[in-house]
């Protein structure tokens, strides 16, 4: 994981899951960008993006999708 600058990814590459509150609360982010994914606070959109390489993003979603999520 590192941490970005929130002009390093386009403003219109960032997106919300199709289960975000539709409120726009508790929001996150996420942009596809080369190697991986950048993830923010949709709350404070100009704070810094954490960036994630493909593979880690990958082990993540596998570990929350199978309820492996506490053993990460």
């Amino acid at each position: 994981m590192a941490r970005e600058s929130p002009a390093s990814v386009a403003d219109d590459a960032w997106f919300k899951s199709s289960y975000s509150d539709a409120g726009q609360t508790e929001c996150v982010e996420a942009a596809f960008r080369p190697g991986g994914i950048a993830v923010r606070d949709s709350q404070e959109p100009d704070r810094a993006v954490l960036a994630f390489s493909a593979g880690a993003w990958g082990d993540f979603v596998r570990a929350v999708r199978y309820g492996e999520a506490g053993r990460i």
